[in-house]
């Protein structure tokens, strides 16, 4: 069968192998399309946290069952299933307090293990989810969203607040959508003004607001001086993280998703005054996958996904995705 693997950072090559032997407790599955996500970007460019290479990545996955053992979810050959990429150890201390995705020896696929970019995997059948009612495409984009969904939960966040989400890639459109389906605002914060323009147009975002320094008076203006009672970092950016304390109102919440390597640096007395509760939100959780999966009709499939290739001409696109001038918003790479 074939399969895509990155080597080393900046080089994938396709080669092919042996199609995968399914152990007890696995399942064996045809991947139909991989979700491209800023997990792959960064792999690709070398700078992505808790990586070794080579590695075939993806990890947001389309696919159906070809063999399993009977289950008490009743997942069968040719069933279509959702992959929740996270394999978590069951014992450690996160695992026994039901916070398997920050599991102490988590292996996320695609990160720490191989990933979905060939024809066949075999995975713990524990991490799958029925999803017969779904497109590939729908089915490509649950993981992304679930992130977003695990990041809204975190935050408890209520109907009638206004929250800030910045950086307007897939995590962050994701997590604008669910705030707005939780009953939130939403004010988008982004430097590129084609997704600032996507969020406001297709994601029907409330105001979008340009990254830098005039970014916090913009929002004290929209807030009537409040400020956001929650705000969200998915972009990772070093300077965009350490900026959102200053979007975020007295008593809230400011909850990091996006993944910077680097150090942050925060003025005490500015956070400690505001009585901030700084929050990281790592994965998703099998409730956030079962949320993402019973709201997705309300979710902008089609428009999301800009970009589709098959694996075969997967290479010598994927540079392009790296740069935001193509437009590229979802990209996703199709096996069948």
């Amino acid at each position: 069968m074939k399969y895509i693997v990155c080597e080393k950072p900046g080089e994938f090559i396709l080669k092919e192998k042996e199609a995968p032997k399914r152990k007890p407790g696995e399942a064996l599955l045809r991947i139909n399309k991989v979700g491209i996500c800023g997990t792959d970007l960064h792999a690709y460019g070398g700078n992505q946290a808790f990586f070794t290479y080579p590695r075939i990545l993806g990890h947001e996955l389309a696919s159906e069952v070809i063999e399993i053992d009977a289950n008490e979810k009743g997942i069968k050959a040719g069933d279509k299933v959702v992959v929740m990429p996270y394999v978590s150890c069951g014992d450690c201390i996160a695992c026994k307090n039901e916070k398997a995705n920050c599991c102490t020896n988590i292996r996320v696929l695609g990160v720490h293990a191989d990933g979905g970019m060939q024809e066949q995997i075999s995975v713990p059948a524990n991490i799958l989810l029925p999803a017969n009612n779904l497109s590939d495409n729908e089915m490509a984009i649950v993981e992304p969203l679930a992130i977003g969904a695990h990041a809204i939960r975190r935050a408890d966040i209520k109907s009638g607040e206004t929250v800030a989400i910045v950086g307007c890639g897939p995590i962050g459109i994701g997590i604008m959508k669910l705030a707005q389906i939780a009953g939130a605002k939403v004010i988008a914060i982004d430097m590129n003004e084609q997704r600032l323009n996507y969020a406001k147009e297709k994601i029907g975002v409330d105001y979008i607001v340009k990254a830098g320094e005039n970014a916090a008076n913009a929002i004290s203006e929209i807030t009537n001086g409040d400020l956001c009672t929650a705000v969200f970092d998915a972009s990772g950016n070093k300077f965009a993280l350490e900026a959102c304390p200053s979007y975020m109102s007295h008593g809230g919440r400011f909850v990091l998703v996006g993944l910077s390597k680097g150090d942050l640096t925060y003025n005490h007395p500015a956070v400690h005054a505001k009585e901030m509760t700084l929050m990281c939100s790592r994965n998703a959780t099998t409730e956030d996958f079962e949320h993402v999966i019973s709201v997705l009709n309300q979710f902008p499939t089609d428009s999301f996904i800009t970009h589709s290739v098959p694996y075969t001409d997967m290479i010598t696109h994927f540079d392009s995705w790296l740069n935001p001038e193509t437009g590229v918003i979802k990209a996703t790479v199709s096996f069948n």
